[in-house]
């Protein structure tokens, strides 16, 4: 029986030639939102610019790239009516200093709590959720995918430019989500128990009301019966969104490494990864876990494919999986090709590229 996966993607709303965010998230969730025929869901995001779209939960890589793609579909046909573009970014080219959260008392109870980090907040991620039995599993899934967050991350980094400048970083997003109170790798948990009683003991301390505003990169979700993986800058392409879900699930069902050299990574030194992965990507060297030492990106890359391995080869994966990860390797990932674009056509060839 296939484990099942499902993907939530953060779009934002750009003005064609400023690539500032406009709020008009509303007219777009009224158009294409409420009871989708596709199974999924599109509901609005923190800023008024913002937008999510989830998908129905799948038993597939295809019927998540379907179910992505078919919404990017409506939501660029849609952007392109109303003179905007719909961009699948971690961040957006630029942002206006005076944005508001979007009128919901949830966004404006986080709000309140992070005086003036909320004004920068202006983030876009990819969500992936798999499918586990009860919350032991995914205390235990949590704990696996720890090791390789930074890699996951460099592949996927998509998050270069922060106010009209390049930040000298591929995800400027997982640099903003530092500031948060929690974030980054979580520690690693003995079990569900001990996930939840120390989850609770941060409830109230800083800006965390609730389990909801716990900020690391991997938690076990606290709405649905899966562990949520949210390392990912929101991406291009919903192809490449979907490899990506494919490959967490690979490496939540794949046995861990025999030795258990990966689980004994020191937090600190994961934490360092990670932001090591945020400026880097795949452009230097990245945390190997299977030593903790730094390797070519490359070969750290082949690494992450045959950890997953098994659980590539259970769901039909493998070829889907390597074919991507080969072609950012080839290409670049997003924060790479952001860049080529700019550098080829000025913001008129940025925006043709995040469209």
């Amino acid at each position: 029986m296939r484990t099942t996966i499902g993907a939530e993607e953060e779009f934002v709303l750009l003005d064609p030639l400023t690539l500032t965010p406009v709020d008009r998230a509303a007219e777009a969730i009224a158009a294409l939102g409420g009871r989708r025929e596709d199974g999924g869901a599109v509901t609005p995001e923190f800023f008024p610019s913002q937008l999510e779209y989830a998908t129905r939960v799948c038993r597939t890589a295809a019927d998540v790239s379907g179910a992505l793609e078919g919404f990017r579909a409506e939501l660029r046909e849609w952007a392109a009516s109303a003179g905007l573009l719909a961009a699948g970014v971690g961040l957006p080219y630029r942002t206006a200093r005076d944005a508001r959260v979007t009128d919901q008392d949830r966004y404006r109870d986080i709000a309140s709590r992070f005086g003036l980090v909320v004004p920068d907040h202006q983030l876009n991620g990819l969500h992936v959720h798999v499918g586990v039995d009860d919350r032991e599993q995914a205390v235990v899934a949590l704990n696996r995918l720890r090791p390789w967050l930074p890699a996951l991350l460099a592949l996927s980094a998509n998050s270069p430019f922060w106010q009209g400048a390049d930040t000298g970083f591929d995800s400027w997003r997982a640099i903003h989500s530092r500031r948060w109170t929690t974030h980054g790798v979580p520690p690693a948990f003995a079990d569900a128990a001990d996930y939840d009683r120390r989850a609770a003991a941060l409830s109230g301390v800083g800006g965390t009301s609730d389990a909801g505003t716990l900020n690391w990169v991997v938690r076990p979700s606290e709405r649905f019966p899966t562990v949520e993986v949210r390392v990912f800058d929101a991406q291009l392409d919903g192809a490449t969104s979907a490899a990506f879900a494919a490959l967490v699930r690979g490496l939540v069902v794949s046995p861990p490494d025999d030795d258990g050299r990966e689980a004994a990574l020191a937090p600190e030194l994961l934490d360092a990864a990670h932001w090591h992965a945020a400026r880097d990507g795949l452009g230097g060297d990245l945390l190997d876990p299977r030593d903790g030492g730094l390797r070519p990106a490359p070969e750290v890359a082949a690494a992450l494919l045959a950890a997953a391995g098994p659980g590539l080869a259970e769901h039909g994966d493998t070829e889907l999986v390597r074919d991507t990860v080969a072609r950012v390797l080839t290409d670049g990932n997003g924060a790479t090709r952001q860049r080529r674009a700019l550098a080829r056509g000025g913001t008129a060839g940025l925006a043709a590229r995040i469209s």
